[in-house]
């Protein structure tokens, strides 16, 4: 039998088509979006380096509010460079095993400072492991010490998938769909661009720079 020669288009494609969910509030969109990330703490945060591409490395989130994040970080690091030649452009991700729930969240570290007041507001004294004491009354690995910078990372896209099924009901769904040829529904997969994630930021952000 010849093989068919007809291409199929990604708006004929059901695996494409059935992908997004676009019938959620936006409330319910972030509060969804949020459950998964305030639940994990620590992400994945990826900037951009000259000369090899995406670079990533687990960080822990030192703050949400509202789309917008604050890490605290070693400024000596090479992250810090990274952020500097590439326009600030960075990405998180968030991914929970148990569930296989995740969030990805690209966009721009509008701050990078050692000398913000936020630094004290969400420095917790296990950060000084990270950094260690260097015994010359300054690098001590507290909210004052000049290696201590905070970024602040302002979200512009955002995608996520939340699981809808148990681990029995993902791999009854793995199976039936790879029987029948059909698409395994295992969750949702939803998207906010950054027109609404502004207007959800003027109204539950209280990040200030």
């Amino acid at each position: 039998m010849p093989e068919s020669t007809k291409s199929v288009s990604k708006h004929e494609d059901p695996s494409v088509t059935k992908q997004w969910d676009d019938s959620a509030s936006t409330d319910q969109k972030f509060q969804d979006a949020f459950d998964i990330t305030d639940k994990l703490k620590i992400c994945m945060f990826g900037s951009a380096r000259s000369g090899i591409g995406p670079v990533s490395r687990a960080m822990a989130v030192a703050k949400r509010s509202g789309p917008d994040f604050l890490f605290l970080a070693n400024g000596n690091s090479q992250k810090f460079d990274d952020l500097e030649s590439n326009l600030s452009l960075c990405q998180i991700a968030f991914h929970d095993s148990t569930s296989q729930n995740w969030v990805c969240i690209s966009g721009e570290a509008v701050k990078t400072s050692n000398d913000d007041p936020r630094i004290k507001e969400v420095y917790n004294p296990s950060v000084k492991a990270w950094f260690g004491d260097l015994g010359d009354g300054t690098h001590d690995g507290g909210p004052e010490d000049p290696r201590v910078k905070l970024i602040e990372v302002r979200a512009k896209y955002i995608s996520y998938w939340k699981s809808s099924v148990s681990a029995d009901g993902y791999k009854k769904e793995i199976d039936e769909a790879t029987k029948s040829g059909g698409v395994a529904n295992t969750g949702t997969l939803r998207q906010m661009k950054e027109d609404e994630i502004s207007k959800y930021r003027s109204k539950n952000s209280s990040l200030t720079s």
